[in-house]
């Protein structure tokens, strides 16, 4: 699957991607940065919310951002679907998340899932999901 990276300033392209995050038949479309810096997926709350999920009931934990803030998440396992494939995925979700309007997709449940190749130049960003059949 292939995506274009999206333009958020007038010289800053990022490797934005569409995504649907779903609780059962509740799904909301989102778009996600995909970060290689990130642990773990993070969205805001409000989505949870819409899902259907009651956000405090999940297991409640601390994230540190490059500024060293601590805010609080609550994580969630929930189903996302990407290029029309759904995939069952750990997520915190974070009440009053920064305003950048799109959560974060990281290293446990998405760089785990896919091969990822990011292409600054051609501005794209390509995703492959990993073959576990070979895995032992």
């Amino acid at each position: 699957m292939k995506f274009k990276y999206i333009k958020v300033a007038s010289t800053v392209f990022r490797p934005i991607i569409p995504l649907e995050i779903c609780n059962g038949e509740k799904c909301v479309r989102h778009y996600v940065l995909v970060d290689s810096g990130a642990d773990f997926n993070v969205l805001d709350a409000e989505i949870g919310t819409a899902i259907g999920l009651d956000i405090k009931k999940g297991v409640k934990g601390k994230v540190f951002g490059i500024a060293g803030k601590g805010t609080d998440y609550y994580m969630h396992k929930v189903d996302v679907k990407v290029g029309g494939r759904l995939f069952s995925v750990e997520a915190g979700f974070m009440p009053n998340p920064p305003q950048n309007g799109y959560g974060v997709v990281g290293q446990k449940g998405f760089f785990d899932i896919f091969v990822i190749k990011f292409d600054l130049l051609k501005k794209q960003i390509e995703l492959k999901e990993r073959n576990f059949s070979s895995k032992k």
